[in-house]
């Protein structure tokens, strides 16, 4: 009797496991979302499009703004091919149930990287390195006799729903003791509308979000930005998490145009750079970075020359952020910790060995 029950434990335990096998098999032959793309032929990106500078439709119908350069970016990596991009206007309630769904391959919307979100008990994303060191603060019209934090007690603010913003918003007044009305909205342009219809006396969010909204102001001169800072908010691209080989090539892609700024390599002197790499074997570093010595792109499953096609289609990160919020760009933003490490800022890339 004993032999039996074993014998059929023994047989119970055989057919759970080649169940798990199968079951393993399946997954694998799903593949990664990488190869979904490929096989596709374009990359699903979700975007604001509704933020000046970051991610924004202009009246010609074509999307502009850092946000958008990363999309590029990634489909050049991808897909050979920068303008392979379809674009997603997503609302910040909108964003992880898009991702989640499949309705986008990725996420490249001022999202901040937070553990909540990361975990896999929470919305179990996994997050490329941070394309712009942010933080949250507070803009009021000059006209409201409003300077700091503390004047803002029992006043109205408005905020995005569905936000870290609203939680460190309600985070930071709730520490100080200070009470507060929160006018909740969808998205930035909700929040930037009730602030101009006086529905509050501030309006928050993250500071680069506020100087592209001010920007679009009749008169940008009559706000301010508040020296308050509420936060510290890493933005970055996101996937789902789990997939390892989508989260690898994302992730090598953003280290990819760090490296390219660090090592001042840039649109225009591409061709010439690549032609000594080509012709030097000595320059054994930067022949694996550019692809001309074979070995990092495979890992990545990407061609090994990825970095190559991203440079040629957005140039390295410093001119990405150059072009949407430098100094001459319709968004002036420094770029204070958004500099490399070498120049005191907090952008750097690991070794591509």
């Amino acid at each position: 009797m004993f032999r039996s029950s074993s014998r059929r434990l023994i047989g119970l335990i055989a057919g759970l496991a080649g169940l798990l096998s199968a079951c393993a098999s399946l997954d694998d032959a799903r593949g990664s979302r990488l190869d979904l793309i490929k096989q596709r032929g374009e990359l699903l990106c979700g975007v604001s499009g509704k933020i000046p500078g970051f991610s924004f439709l202009s009246p010609e119908g074509r999307y502009t703004g850092l946000d958008v350069d990363i999309c590029r970016a990634m489909a050049a990596a991808f897909l050979g091919d920068a303008e392979k991009v379809q674009y997603r206007q997503l609302t910040a309630p909108e964003r992880f149930t898009a991702l989640r769904s499949g309705e986008i391959d990725l996420l490249s919307r001022n999202t901040t990287h937070t553990l909540s979100r990361d975990a896999l008990g929470g919305n179990g994303l996994r997050f490329a390195p941070v394309v712009f060191h942010d933080g949250q603060g507070l803009m009021v019209s000059t006209a409201s006799g409003v300077s700091s934090l503390a004047d803002l007690s029992g006043q109205a603010i408005c905020v995005g729903s569905g936000t870290t913003t609203e939680q460190n918003l309600n985070d930071a007044l709730e520490s100080q003791g200070i009470p507060y009305t929160p006018i909740k909205y969808q998205d930035l342009n909700q929040v930037v509308g009730g602030y101009l219809q006086g529905r509050c006396v501030a309006m928050t969010s993250d500071r680069s979000q506020l100087a592209a909204a001010r920007s679009g102001f009749k008169d940008p001169d009559a706000h301010i930005i508040l020296e308050d800072r509420l936060s510290k908010e890493p933005l970055a691209p996101a996937v789902v998490g789990g997939d390892q080989p989508m989260g690898d090539a994302m992730t090598w892609v953003v280290f990819a145009l760090i490296e390219a700024e660090e090592r001042g390599i840039t649109q225009a002197n591409l061709d010439s750079i690549l032609q000594k790499a080509q012709a030097d074997p000595s320059q054994a570093a930067l022949r694996r970075f550019l692809g001309v010595d074979a070995g990092l792109g495979r890992k990545l499953g990407l061609p090994d020359d990825f970095v190559v096609n991203v440079i040629r289609a957005t140039g390295n990160y410093g001119e990405i952020y150059n072009r949407h919020l430098g100094p001459q760009s319709p968004v002036p933003i420094p770029r204070g910790a958004n500099r490399l490490a070498g120049d005191g800022g907090l952008m750097i890339a690991p070794p591509f060995t």
